[in-house]
């Protein structure tokens, strides 16, 4: 059995990892205090699910021109630039809060913005993974990237649940902007190679974009997994809608339940990872894929039927844990599989899915929540994952008997 922190062996990503861990507490503190200040200033689950459109709707707009610029960019310099531009974006908001001038119409300007930067930055650090460890250590990288996000998850809604609760939500998107810092200097700290040249430069952003859509097009291994990938983030991966919504008009709670209810799905989720880790030199498995999709969608369906706090953060944490380990397994099998000289390009429609969708499975969970109740829209949005779930197992069948492909997950 490999090491679980095999990847931390090497110098850049030990640097980068540090960092993150830093800067994710912040920016769940600010995922927590946001939807929170949503709620208090509207009441309304419509336009908290429109922020979350508007948040992640550039994705779709920028994401394939991202993908290209991140192959023909250095990636830390890339990263540089936006984690500079989040962290300008958090104190805006911030200030804002504090000096009690806010309103719906600055966070949403805001949540556009920050989706804007996201979506240059996702793809990039997608990408720039592989260049710090390699493809031997890559699950293993994804895997510790996963359990630093849930140990941030863990911890940023309960301080944020805290920190709001007794001083307000401003003071969450300020310590968010600082937090920023610990990730900029880690990559202004590594010692990275002469970055690689795959071909000139010349050919225009179309033909460079045509190309990577063209492989994925003919690669069933990535296709179906970005496939996968996009039905459950549209219809089962909704919890941002969802969790305070149930935790304010479900279970009646405050932001420090909330918070606690965040916090238990983060540490299921943790769970995942460490054990991925452990696991990660076997490489990428279809049954983690199916599995871990399966499970998320039926713990969203349980949830539908829950009115009691510590049955909720136990569905919820079981939530967490297949997200990661359904989420980490596409990841692993796509990069895995591409090419270097065409990675940006790839994981940036594999961001694209995964983030991009977001809008409409938060305006999907939103609406539903707003004309039937919290509890309809998870049984609705768990039951549909299923079935979409079932319809991509059966065309993928039909489809590897007539061409003789491998199955996704299976390197």
């Amino acid at each position: 059995m490999a090491s679980p922190l095999a990847s931390l062996r090497h110098r850049n990503y030990r640097l980068y990892w540090a960092g993150q861990m830093v800067s994710l507490i912040g920016t769940w503190m600010q995922t927590t205090g946001q939807a929170w200040l949503v709620l208090i200033l509207t009441d309304s689950p419509f336009l908290l699910g429109l922020i979350g459109a508007l948040q992640f709707a550039p994705v779709l707009i920028f994401g394939l021109v991202a993908g290209v610029v991140a192959d023909r960019v250095p990636k830390r310099t890339m990263l540089i630039i936006t984690q500079t531009s989040l962290m300008v974006l958090a104190f805006v908001l911030a200030a804002l809060t504090l000096t009690g001038r806010v309103r719906y119409w600055h966070i949403a300007v805001l949540a556009a913005l920050l989706g804007i930067t996201n979506a240059f930055d996702g793809p990039t650090r997608q990408a720039f993974v592989v260049e710090m460890v390699g493809k031997e250590d890559l699950m293993n990288a994804i895997a510790l990237n996963s359990s630093i996000f849930n140990v941030a998850r863990i911890i940023g809604p309960a301080v944020s649940g805290f920190v709001t609760k007794v001083y307000g939500p401003g003071w969450a998107f300020f310590i968010n902007g600082v937090s920023f810092l610990a990730v900029i200097a880690a990559l202004f700290a590594m010692r990275m190679d002469l970055p690689k040249r795959f071909e000139a430069i010349h050919r225009s952003v179309a033909a460079d974009v045509r190309e990577g859509i063209g492989y994925i097009g003919r690669t069933p291994q990535v296709l179906t997994v970005i496939l996968l990938l996009g039905l459950v983030s549209t219809f089962a991966l909704n919890f941002n809608v969802y969790v305070p919504l149930l935790a304010k008009d479900v279970l009646k709670g405050d932001a420090g339940l909330y918070g606690y209810l965040m916090s238990a799905m983060g540490l299921g989720a943790l769970i995942g990872a460490v054990g991925l880790a452990f696991i990660s030199a076997r490489g990428p498995q279809r049954q983690l894929l199916v599995g871990g999709a399966v499970l998320l969608c039926v713990t969203e369906i349980g949830l539908a039927f829950i009115r009691h706090s510590g049955l909720a953060s136990v569905l919820l944490a079981m939530a967490g844990l297949a997200m990661i380990v359904f989420s980490a397994t596409c990841n692993t099998t796509v990069q895995v599989t591409v090419p270097d000289r065409l990675r940006g390009r790839v994981m940036s429609v594999y961001f694209m899915v995964f983030a991009g969708v977001t809008p409409f499975g938060a305006l999907f969970a939103g609406t539903l929540a707003e004309k039937y109740g919290t509890p309809t829209a998870m049984f609705v949005g768990g039951v549909t994952g299923l079935l979409s779930l079932a319809g991509v197992g059966l065309w993928w069948q039909r489809a590897a008997g007539r061409n003789g492909t491998a199955r996704p997950g299976e390197a």
